[in-house]
């Protein structure tokens, strides 16, 4: 392989655009540039925009158009679902529960609730990094409100149960409304809210190959929720500020691209991270960490490597021209010490020395097997200089 060329393993962090959402959101944003508020021509125009895209993530949610939200990010639609729902529901209790392996906005937007006077659980998991049901059963209470459990992890790629966890919500005796951090699997995974028992679901943009600072939050109509934005009033008064209307077209349109062929791009990705499991079996030193072939997400592989720190094994794959990632890239400006490789069970001398591979629909075998190559010729050099 020409070690010019990059090869770029870090898609649970961001994706490359799509070029068919490119070139429309540089259409939107150079020719109908309209304030879809304003109600003249141009304002129609980017009206359009929006419409479509609504049309677009309805469909493939099989939902209503007017339950999808237009946020800033995952980010965004998970405070908006957590803390929005807390307050507008807190007369009814002031219980969450949560899991300890969810994603930074996520756990901090139950610990500012907690500062607030509402009272948390957060679930452990099993070695197979899932919430186990009849832990969650046991920790419902009278006054427990909402539950939020992440669909696919972010570092490791373990699945929860989300569909047994909704049905069991929908049994209790009580309404408990069940919300869904989607930002991993949204575009591996056919997703349908209503079906699978979901309240609510957060989506990210440029996880699936879309722009960065634009997601999405399904809230079904019948929930009660407060905005944590006051402004204009836009999306009926819950999401206020005018709208991303180029990263709204741009969202649509990766979505559109994700579910086209999706069960053969999806089958592509589990044959990429088959291959890259066996390779790193092979490496002296190595252990893939999580459950194997399709009881884990398709595009996401976390590895230990014994004996040298995932900083400097970083570094030295950039310099290869590759890519990868020491685990969530939301929290990579502040090391510390991964609570989900806690959670799973991993020897605490392999925790500093973990990476994270994660793949797309650009990904290709030759990457795979260079990365492999790259590792093997890296590791025994990179070993001698460790220090405990």
């Amino acid at each position: 392989m020409d070690i010019n060329m990059e090869v770029y393993l870090d898609n649970s962090a961001t994706t490359r655009c799509f070029p068919e959402v490119a070139a429309l959101m540089s259409q939107v944003m150079t020719k109908d540039y309209g304030n879809p508020s304003s109600l003249h021509q141009k304002g129609v125009e980017a009206e359009r925009y929006m419409r479509e895209a609504r049309e677009i993530l309805a469909g493939n949610l099989k939902v209503q158009e007017k339950e999808l939200y237009f946020t800033s990010g995952g980010t965004e639609s998970d405070n908006l679902a957590i803390i929005g729902c807390a307050l507008a529901n807190q007369r009814a209790g002031k219980h969450l529960i949560t899991s300890s392996i969810e994603h930074p906005a996520v756990l901090n937007a139950m610990k500012h609730l907690e500062e607030q006077g509402f009272s948390v659980t957060y679930l452990p998991v099993g070695a197979d990094g899932r919430v186990q049901v009849e832990e969650l059963t046991a920790a419902l209470r009278p006054d427990t409100i909402l539950v939020s459990i992440m669909h696919v992890n972010n570092e490791i790629g373990s699945v929860q149960p989300i569909e047994e966890i909704g049905a069991l919500l929908k049994k209790q005796d009580h309404p408990v409304l069940f919300h869904v951090d989607a930002v991993q699997s949204f575009g591996k995974y056919r997703i349908y809210p209503r079906r699978m028992g979901m309240d609510l679901l957060s989506v990210s943009g440029h996880k699936i190959h879309g722009p960065k600072g634009m997601g999405l939050l399904y809230v079904n109509e019948k929930v009660k929720i407060k905005p944590i934005l006051f402004g204009g009033g836009q999306q009926k008064n819950l999401r206020s500020g005018t709208e991303n209307v180029p990263g709204i077209a741009g969202l649509g349109a990766a979505v559109q691209e994700c579910y086209r062929d999706f069960e053969a791009k999806r089958q592509r990705l589990y044959g990429l991270r088959s291959l890259f499991c066996e390779k790193m079996e092979e490496l002296a030193g190595a252990q893939v960490n999580g459950l194997p072939g399709e009881e884990s997400a398709p595009h996401v592989v976390s590895v230990s490597f014994s004996g040298v720190r995932s900083e400097v094994l970083l570094h030295a794959l950039e310099e290869r021209g590759i890519y990868a990632s020491a685990g969530s890239a939301c929290s990579s400006n502040h090391p510390s010490v991964s609570a989900t490789l806690k959670g799973i069970g991993v020897a605490k001398e392999l925790l500093d020395s973990t990476l994270r591979f994660s793949f797309s629909v650009f990904t290709t075998e030759e990457e795979i097997c260079y990365t492999a190559q790259v590792l093997g010729e890296l590791l025994p050099g990179l070993r001698r200089f460790y220090r405990h």
